[in-house]
């Protein structure tokens, strides 16, 4: 039963290791592509362990864990299938495979995402003490979004995604990305690459990811079928393309947006938006501004902080019917193609499904 919604919150793994002899324990991402069955990278399940578990949703109502076995470890392709060994919970049963999809050697770039658990959402927990009165300690989730230049890491032969970077790098012995490998990577809601690795010399705002289309390559026809029969992987020859032939999709229009939305609903937009550095420089803002209807600059509530300015401008813009859209359209003019302006576009299409 393949399924067709893209990346699901609730089937997202952090894979938590426990190894021999008191050494350190490991952790990584990864994603459930069947009911009993969670694809992660070779390398956070690798080498001599004690145990291996899964959780989904930590901390929240739906949170589950499960011991779980590796079934299939390909180095080659730093890929990796665990199987879970108890049976999940009712609510988590009955689940699809994802799509897959390969991404073709030609100049073309895509929006992309991944959610996973990196060091740097690290939290103190004050709600949870140690037995010295310390705070515990958690990792949040992180859904990276961003972009995959198709022609770049073509010797190493994996995919390049351009992500925000983390704000801060406060152990440089350390990644801040660490425990991230594992995370599956999506495009137009197919699976295609799973992350390997976060090179320090491409900068912070940089991952690399295993291809599905190089696993036909290193993997064995046993292995290709186990990949099949339990995470839905399409057989040698069938895979399909990440990228569609009709052209890309054209963004989303917030034109149909009715001008009371709640703020709750715009927030994700409006936090897009902050993070884009043409609009964080006052001359940038005044820019874009007077690129678009006369109307939003001469009637938008104007405040001192960014975020509350921004979203001024979006309820403003909520009341003028199309003149959202042409604040989207000039900012992906002036920004180009980048993680920023992604994410500003995940935002809008979102908004558009559920409200449009």
């Amino acid at each position: 039963m393949p399924g067709s919604g893209g990346l699901e919150a609730a089937r997202v793994a952090e894979v938590l290791v426990e190894r021999p002899d008191g050494a350190p324990g490991r952790r990584g991402s990864g994603y459930r592509v069947g009911d009993r069955s969670v694809l992660t990278a070779a390398h956070v399940v690798g080498g001599p362990v004690v145990s291996v578990r899964v959780r989904f949703d930590a901390d929240l109502p739906g949170e589950w864990s499960a011991d779980v076995r590796v079934v299939l470890l390909v180095e080659a392709a730093d890929i990796a299938l665990l199987e879970i060994v108890t049976p999940p919970p009712p609510s988590a049963g009955g689940i699809g495979t994802p799509r897959y999809a390969a991404v073709p050697d030609s100049d073309v770039v895509l929006t992309v995402s991944a959610m996973g658990f990196p060091r740097f959402k690290l939290r103190d927990d004050t709600m949870r003490l140690l037995d010295d009165g310390a705070p515990g300690q958690y990792r949040d989730s992180c859904h990276a979004s961003g972009t995959v230049s198709a022609l770049s890491n073509r010797r190493e032969g994996t995919l390049e995604l351009a992500v925000l970077a983390p704000r801060a790098d406060p152990e440089p012995g350390r990644s801040p990305w660490e425990g991230m490998s594992g995370a599956v990577v999506w495009s137009g809601g197919a699976v295609i690459g799973v992350i390997s690795a976060h090179h320090r010399s491409d900068g912070l705002g940089r991952l690399a990811a295993s291809r599905v289309e190089h696993w036909y390559d290193v993997l064995t026809d046993q292995e290709l079928a186990r990949l099949h029969r339990d995470a839905g992987l399409p057989v040698r020859g069938g895979l399909g393309s990440a990228v569609d032939p009709a052209g890309p999709t054209a963004p989303a229009s917030l034109a149909a947006l009715p001008s009371d939305l709640p703020l709750r609903e715009l927030m994700g937009l409006v936090d897009a938006l902050v993070e884009v550095p043409s609009l964080k420089d006052a001359n940038g803002l005044a820019l874009v501004l007077a690129s678009i209807d006369a109307e939003i600059a001469a009637n938008r509530p104007r405040d001192s902080r960014l975020k509350m300015d921004i979203y001024g401008i979006v309820r403003t813009c909520l009341s003028y019917r199309g003149t959202l859209d042409q604040l989207l359209e000039t900012v992906r003019l002036l920004e180009g193609q980048s993680a920023e302006v992604a994410r500003v576009d995940r935002e809008a299409a979102q908004l558009a499904k559920r409200r449009c």
